[in-house]
């Protein structure tokens, strides 16, 4: 799966639940994914969103790709993470 394939199956769902930012990184966004890999979104909503909407768009994006999505929100990035994820980040979708 390329992240042409991703942004063109998570992008409707996103964008549904508002979206204005969505970007990939891990093992995708590096391009060293296996088929044991999950797909790591970096995601900003304009709303915010309970956990269990959160549990559920989740849940959307891991049908539409047929593989584990894990979904972070940008605004709760871990500074000890924050920049590993910077670096493989692949923006797919950013409103302006």
């Amino acid at each position: 799966m390329t992240i042409a394939d991703i942004k063109k199956r998570t992008l409707p769902v996103l964008k549904k639940h508002g979206a204005n930012f969505v970007g990939v990184f891990g093992s995708y966004a590096r391009n060293e994914a296996t088929k044991k890999s999950d797909v790591d979104l970096l995601v900003d909503f304009t709303e915010q969103k309970s956990l269990m909407d959160l549990v559920g768009i989740e849940q959307e994006l891991s049908n539409a790709l047929r593989v584990k999505v894990d979904m972070i929100l940008k605004k709760s990035l871990n500074n000890r993470i924050k920049p590993y994820v910077m670096e493989d980040l692949k923006i797919i979708y950013e409103k302006r």
